[in-house]
């Protein structure tokens, strides 16, 4: 159904990731604490007016994917890149259909093989036969680069036959680590009142997952969403409203040596503020997190 450039895509992105594997975290993440983050600052030549969120690194470093209401749209994807990683970015340039359309598309997460997950409301039924599972899914595309072009976005699958539940997803993360790639996300039941969760899902193939299970050790039954894990699932960020946040903060964890999530961190006043903190995400050397607060992309260093 999808081609032979897609299935060959898709086998790299596996190959890839679990090369990432091999990648050690830094020693201070290791420790699961506050500490090691520097003051975070706005990456200013990406902020512009209009609410700007969802910041996440290529594999690379050259790229910066955000979602962006900029130019009075609704949410859509933008990319700034530049020429190094140690290089500033350039303003952002938004991401041509069938990425963007009229619908909501924010959430980005680039993947090794020029891959690209984002969550989109665009409902119905995409070009592979899948039918919307709720407010909001799991999407994957690919781009050619030769042409360009990116290929129609096929939607993840329902429960259980893949990720995407009946609420809205968000943060969408693809990391190795014990049983293989895994997809963690956020999402919430469509009911008033209801709450998000940390959920994963096992990878089996082809971009086909199992029914998604909550991440009991990292959710608290407040807002805990958008969580994103270093290659090797040894680390994970994510945002809660859990008691002592200040709103939204970020909070982080690492596995411990039964496998297991630890008791997540807040990651002190370096990161959140009295301001909504959301959708951090970690370079994949583990050294810059980027965030969303109050409309801007920040990113702090350790």
């Amino acid at each position: 159904m999808l081609g032979n450039r897609r299935r060959l895509a898709f086998a790299a992105v596996a190959t890839a990731i679990v090369i990432g594997a091999l990648v050690t975290a830094p020693a201070h993440a290791a420790q699961g604490g506050s500490d090691g983050w520097g003051p975070s600052v706005p990456v200013s030549a990406v902020n512009a007016p209009g609410a700007d969120g969802c910041p996440i690194e290529s594999p690379d470093g050259k790229s910066l994917y955000i979602a962006s209401t900029r130019e009075g749209g609704d949410n859509d994807i933008w990319v700034a890149t530049r020429e190094s990683a140690m290089t500033p970015f350039g303003a952002p340039t938004m991401l041509p259909e069938p990425v963007n359309g009229p619908a909501q598309d924010f959430c980005p997460t680039p993947l090794p093989g020029n891959e690209l997950l984002f969550v989109s409301t665009r409902g119905g039924t995409d070009a592979y036969g899948t039918v919307a599972c709720g407010l909001g899914d799991i999407y994957i595309t690919s781009q050619n680069p030769a042409s360009g072009a990116w290929a129609p976005p096929r939607n993840l699958g329902c429960a259980p036959d893949g990720p995407n539940l009946p609420g809205m997803e968000y943060g969408p993360s693809l990391a190795s680590g014990p049983g293989g790639l895994s997809l963690y996300f956020s999402s919430g039941a469509p009911i008033p009142g209801g709450t998000q969760e940390i959920y994963v899902s096992r990878m089996i193939g082809d971009f086909r997952f199992t029914a998604p299970t909550p991440v009991a050790e990292l959710n608290s039954g407040a807002d805990d969403i958008m969580p994103n894990v270093l290659p090797g699932a040894r680390e994970i960020v994510f945002a809660s409203s859990r008691p002592g946040s200040a709103g939204m903060d970020i909070y982080s964890s690492v596995r411990g040596p039964d496998g297991a999530w630890q008791p997540p961190v807040e990651l002190g006043p370096n990161v959140n503020t009295g301001g909504s903190e959301t959708r951090p995400s970690l370079s994949r050397d583990g050294h810059r997190l980027y965030f969303g607060r109050d409309g801007d992309i920040f990113v702090a260093t350790r």
